[in-house]
């Protein structure tokens, strides 16, 4: 999973970048510190995989991993290549998923690109610098659809719905909230726009408000209500305080979290969030080898997912042996006491995995 953290100058990407990853990207008061893409990979939290690794002792523990690009930051104009956009949108249509880092803290040593402090300008830069950069695409797609037409009718409709896209993103409507049908939906996906791409917004808040419901933070409310409106995910995060937070461990970390007033560090409600709009799950292996946990689509069969582990898994798959991750810890972890007291079941080509399934693969090539 490659999430991409993008944003106007000088809105704390780096700095949460560096927060997150420990990455070591360059900071700076200045418009376009960043001009190749950072790139940090985190694994991701999960007390399932750690719990197994106690039980079993394995040799090797390789948790899921997210990898966050740190995207130089967008000024206006950028589709038309101001502030080198071209570039640096190239960089977006690489990933996954956007973090769009938001400002909704007042700071007169932080220059702002535009002056002063307005969130909802902000977002709307950003936004119409992706949607521009969608028009043309959309007008080439459906243009080649009315040339192929020509040859064959079927090609009306694609031309027709393409027509319809490039009408919505002319009038300022971000590709994923365009409503389709689910083949409208399966054609849209076929096109690399970058304004399609789910979202999660990131308001960098003032430490003070972390922990409040920041009632008092307008631009934060503001925000709020457009991403909810958008069907977004948005979360509150202080960069600067999430730097301190990356230089503790342990309980250090856990006392620091609670005398915030929170539970979790910004970096583990990101994953959390990634995770749910991009409907992504984790099953797990386990044994004295190795512990893992493998990433996979919500809605994914038995074969697919095991070719997640190795192709030849998927091309000679006769079955999958399973149990949840709660019943297998419920009689202390072991899969051969499941086995023995009945609890592990056989599943076919036509089993969906669920989240925390622990699994051996049978296979035959």
């Amino acid at each position: 999973m490659k999430l991409g953290i993008v944003g106007l100058p000088n809105v704390g990407k780096s700095t949460l970048f560096n927060a997150i990853t420990n990455a070591g990207a360059e900071m700076a008061n200045y418009p376009f510190c960043t001009i190749e893409p950072n790139v940090g990979v985190v694994t991701v939290p999960d007390e399932r995989l750690d719990k197994l690794a106690e039980i079993y002792h394995p040799e090797k523990y390789t948790p899921a991993t997210v990898e966050f690009v740190d995207i130089a930051g967008l000024v206006r104009g950028a589709s038309k290549g101001e502030g080198l956009g071209n570039k640096f949108l190239s960089h977006i249509r690489e990933v996954d998923a956007i973090i769009h880092v938001v400002r909704c803290f007042r700071d007169e040593n932080v220059i702002h690109v535009d002056g002063d402090i307005n969130a909802m300008r902000d977002v709307e830069t950003i936004n119409t610098e992706l949607i521009l950069s969608d028009i043309e695409l959309a007008e080439r797609r459906a243009d080649k659809a009315r040339k192929m037409m020509k040859a064959d009718k079927k090609y009306e409709a694609e031309a027709l719905f393409f027509d319809r896209v490039t009408e919505e993103l002319n009038n300022g409507v971000s590709a994923r909230a365009i409503k389709c049908s689910e083949d409208e939906a399966e054609l849209l996906s076929t096109v690399p726009l970058l304004s399609a791409k789910p979202v999660i917004y990131v308001a960098n808040v003032p430490e003070s408000d972390i922990g409040t419901d920041m009632s008092n933070n307008a631009e934060y409310q503001s925000l709020k209500k457009y991403a909810e409106a958008e069907g977004s995910e948005i979360i509150p995060i202080c960069a600067e305080m999430e730097a301190e937070l990356s230089e503790l461990e342990g309980e250090e970390k856990q006392m620091f979290l609670e005398e915030m007033g929170i539970e979790e560090s910004g970096l583990d409600r990101l994953i959390k969030a990634s995770y749910r709009i991009l409907g992504l799950i984790s099953f797990l292996t386990a044994g004295p080898k190795e512990v893992r946990a493998w990433t996979i689509r919500n809605g994914t069969k038995a074969p697919q997912a095991a070719g997640k582990i190795h192709s030849d898994m998927e091309r000679g798959f006769i079955r999958a042996e399973v149990i949840a991750y709660d019943d297998l810890i419920a009689i202390g972890g072991s899969l051969t006491v499941a086995k023995e007291k009945g609890l592990i079941r056989s599943e076919g080509k036509d089993y969906v995995f669920k989240d925390g399934d622990v699994v051996v693969i049978r296979f035959n090539v």
